[in-house]
C-alpha cells in the first residue's frame, strides 16, 4: 500500500478526495450555523460540492507535487532548471519539467479518455439503431450525448496540448519551453477536472447537451450540472496557460537565423492556435461560472423574470466555441503542411500564404460567431453582415487547400504509401468534405432549415476528424519513432486507416443524409413513419467499424513499443532539426545548437541545407 501511496498520480488522486470531503465539511459547518439547510440533492447541497471541488483540485495539486518547486521558492529555497525524470514508466505519473515527458503525458491521457468518449457513443449509437428505447431511457441517452461530446473536445485539447508541447521546443531549436513549471501545471490541472466531469455521471448526469444552454441547465436540479461545468472552467486555465507558455516558447527561445518566415509551418499554426486560447476562453469561462453562479446564488444573468437573458450565454458561448474550433484544427492542419512536402519531396507550396492563412483563420474565426444563433431571435439586420464574414473565413482555408493540392501535384509519393501519408491524405479529402458543407449552415436561407438536425452532426464529425483525428493519427504514426526509438507497424497502420475511412465516409453522409430529411439531433428516438431506421443501422455498423480501426490502432502501439522494429538515422528523410538526431531524442534536446541557415521545405532541390549543427559545444 504505501508503494502504491508514492506513485504521485494516486497520492493527488487521494489528497483530492481528502480535499473535497474537508470542502463539503466547511460548508456544513458554515451552513449549519448561519441556520441554513445542509442537505441537498445526493446527501449535501450544490455550494458544498463546488467548494469542495474547488478545494479538492488544489490539494490534488499539491500532493501530486506539482507545486512542489512553487512552495520551494516561496520559502526561499534554490530549485533548478530542471528535475532529472526517473526512468521507465514512473516519470509518466509525476510531474516532470521535461517537455517531450509532458507532451507524452497529454498524448497519452487524450488517448485514455478517447476510449471513455468513443464507448459513449456506441453505446447511444446501439440505442438509435432501431426505433423505439431499446435499453436506455431518455435521461440516460442525454447523458451518454453530453458526455460523449465533451469529453472528445477535452481529447482534442489534450491531443493538441501533446503535439504542441512535444514538436515545438524541438521544432524551433529550444531545450525546453520557456515556463516548465507552468507547463507541468497546466497539464496536471487536467486530471482532477476529468475526474469532475466524469462524476457528473454519477451525481445525476448531464441532460442539456454539450453547450450547457441555460435555462435547462440553470434549472435542472442535478448536481452533475454543477461539476460539468466546475470541470470545465478547471480545463480553461490548461488552455490559457498553456497558450501563454508557446508564444513565449516561440518569441524568445527560437534557433539562430530561425526568422519568422523560416518557422516550420506547424509552428506558426501552433501560434495562431495559442492566440485564440489566451484571447477567447475567458469567454466559456465566464459564461459557465454565471451559470454557476445563478445556480449557487440565485443570481439573475440568464433568468428573465430577474431582468437576465439566456441569448446572453449563447453569445458568450459561442463568442469561444466558434473560435474554439480553430484550436481544435489548426494544429492539424498545420500537421498536414509539415507533413505534405516529406513524403512528396517537393518544396510546399506558397509557404508564406499558407504560414500567414494560419493568422487568417484566427482572426476571421472571431466574427462567425452569430451564425449559430440564426435561429434564436437574432435581430434580422445582422443575419446578413454574419453570414457574409462566417463565409469569410474559407479564403484562408481555401490558400491551404490550394497549397497542398499544389503540393501533391507531381509528387514522388513512394509505393506503398508510408502510413503517415495516408493519413495525411486522409486528413485533406476528410476535411474538404467538412469545408464544403459548412457554407450551408453560414447561409440565413439554408441554415433555418438545417440548424440542429443531423446535417450539422454529419458536418461536424467531418471538420474533427479531417481537422485533428486525422492529423493526429498521422502525427503519432510520423514521430513515434522519435519518441521511442521504434516503429510503429505499417501493415497494421495501413488496416486501421482502410477501415476508418470508408466506415467514417459512410457514417457522415448518412448523418447529413437524414438531416437534410428532417432528423433532429439531440433526440433519444425517433418516429418509425420517418424511415430513418434502416439509414440509422447503417451509421451504427459504421460507428462500430471505426471503433475496430481504433482498436487496431492501439493494437500496433502496444505491439511497436515492446517489439517494433528499431528507428535507425532519419527514418523519414526529414529536413526538420529534430530527425537530424539520434532517436529516442536525448533528454535536453539538441546536446549541440544548430543554425537555420535554408528554407525549412527546399525538398528536392541540390544542395538545399535547412539547419546546421555546432561542431563543439
Amino acid at each position: 500500500m504505501k508503494k502504491i501511496y508514492s506513485i504521485p498520480l494516486i497520492r493527488g488522486i487521494v489528497w483530492q478526495v481528502v480535499g473535497l470531503l474537508v470542502g463539503i465539511g466547511i460548508v456544513i459547518g458554515i451552513r449549519a450555523a448561519m441556520g441554513l439547510p445542509a442537505t441537498g440533492p445526493f446527501l449535501v447541497t450544490e455550494h458544498a460540492w463546488v467548494f469542495g471541488g474547488f478545494l479538492g483540485t488544489f490539494t490534488f495539486l499539491v500532493g501530486h507535487g506539482v507545486m512542489g518547486d512553487w512552495f520551494k521558492w516561496w520559502r526561499g529555497e534554490i530549485t533548478s532548471d530542471h528535475h532529472e525524470d526517473k526512468p521507465g514508466w514512473e516519470k509518466y505519473f509525476g510531474p516532470s519539467l521535461d517537455h517531450k515527458v509532458i507532451g507524452i503525458q497529454y498524448t497519452v491521457t487524450a488517448l485514455i479518455v478517447m476510449i471513455l468518449g468513443g464507448t459513449f457513443a456506441l453505446i447511444f449509437r446501439t440505442e438509435l439503431a432501431f426505433e423505439g428505447m431499446q435499453f436506455l431511457k431518455p435521461a440516460q441517452y442525454n447523458t451518454l450525448m453530453s458526455m460523449h461530446g465533451i469529453v472528445m473536445i477535452v481529447v482534442i485539447l489534450l491531443g493538441i496540448g501533446g503535439m504542441m508541447n512535444y514538436l515545438v521546443p524541438l521544432l524551433v531549436g529550444a531545450h525546453d519551453m520557456a515556463f516548465p513549471r507552468l507547463n507541468s501545471f497546466a497539464f496536471w490541472i487536467v486530471v482532477p477536472a476529468a475526474v469532475w466531469l466524469l462524476s457528473s455521471m454519477a451525481l445525476g448526469g448531464i441532460e442539456t447537451g454539450w453547450t450547457g444552454y441555460p435555462p435547462l441547465s440553470a434549472n435542472m436540479n442535478l448536481v452533475g450540472q454543477q461539476t460539468f461545468f466546475l470541470a470545465v472552467f478547471i480545463v480553461g486555465w490548461s488552455s490559457v496557460l498553456g497558450g501563454l507558455n508557446l508564444i513565449a516558447t516561440v518569441v524568445r527561445m527560437r534557433a539562430k537565423g530561425m526568422t519568422a518566415f523560416r518557422m516550420p509551418i506547424f509552428v506558426w499554426a501552433s501560434i495562431a492556435t495559442s492566440l485564440i486560447s489566451l484571447t477567447a476562453t475567458q469567454l466559456i469561462g465566464l459564461s459557465f461560472q454565471m451559470v454557476m453562479f445563478q445556480r449557487l446564488f440565485g443570481m439573475g444573468f440568464f433568468d428573465p423574470g430577474k431582468g437576465g437573458n439566456p441569448v446572453l450565454f449563447q453569445h458568450l458561448f459561442w463568442f469561444y466555441s466558434h473560435p474554439a474550433v480553430y484550436v481544435f484544427i489548426l494544429p492539424g492542419l498545420g500537421i498536414v503542411s509539415e507533413l505534405l512536402p516529406v513524403f512528396t519531396r517537393k518544396p510546399l507550396f506558397g509557404y508564406k500564404w499558407i504560414a500567414m492563412s494560419s493568422l487568417g483563420i484566427a482572426l476571421v474565426g472571431f466574427l462567425v460567431w452569430a451564425h449559430h444563433m440564426f435561429t434564436s431571435g437574432m435581430n434580422e439586420y445582422l443575419r446578413v453582415p454574419f453570414m457574409y464574414s462566417t463565409l469569410l473565413v474559407a479564403v484562408p482555408t481555401g490558400v491551404k487547400f490550394f497549397s497542398w493540392a499544389a503540393t501533391i501535384w507531381k509528387g514522388k509519393i513512394d509505393n506503398p504509401v508510408p502510413t503517415p501519408m495516408l493519413f495525411t491524405v486522409g486528413a485533406v479529402f476528410v476535411f474538404l468534405l467538412g469545408g464544403l458543407t459548412g457554407p450551408p449552415n453560414a447561409t440565413v436561407s439554408t441554415d433555418l432549415h438545417l440548424h440542429d438536425t443531423y446535417w450539422i452532426v454529419g458536418h461536424f464529425h467531418d471538420t474533427m476528424f479531417g481537422g485533428f483525428m486525422f492529423p493526429f493519427f498521422a502525427a503519432l504514426y510520423y514521430w513515434f519513432p522519435k519518441a521511442t526509438g521504434r516503429r510503429m507497424n505499417e501493415t497494421l497502420g495501413r488496416i486501421h486507416f482502410w477501415l476508418m475511412t470508408p466506415s467514417f465516409f459512410v457514417m457522415t453522409l448518412g448523418m447529413m443524409y437524414i438531416g437534410l430529411n428532417g432528423m433532429r439531433r439531440r433526440i433519444a428516438d425517433y418516429d418509425p413513419a420517418l424511415g430513418f431506421q434502416p439509414t440509422h443501422f447503417v451509421l451504427t455498423i459504421a460507428g462500430f467499424l471505426i471503433a475496430l480501426s481504433v482498436l487496431v490502432f492501439f493494437i500496433n502501439l502496444i505491439i511497436s513499443l515492446r517489439n517494433g522494429e528499431v528507428a535507425k538515422g532519419n527514418v523519414w528523410n526529414s529536413r526538420s532539426p529534430e530527425w537530424q538526431v539520434e532517436s529516442p531524442m536525448p533528454a535536453h534536446n539538441y546536446e549541440l545548437p544548430f543554425e537555420v541557415v535554408g528554407e525549412p521545405y527546399d525538398y528536392g532541390l541540390a544542395g538545399s541545407k535547412y539547419v546546421e549543427f555546432a561542431k563543439h559545444k
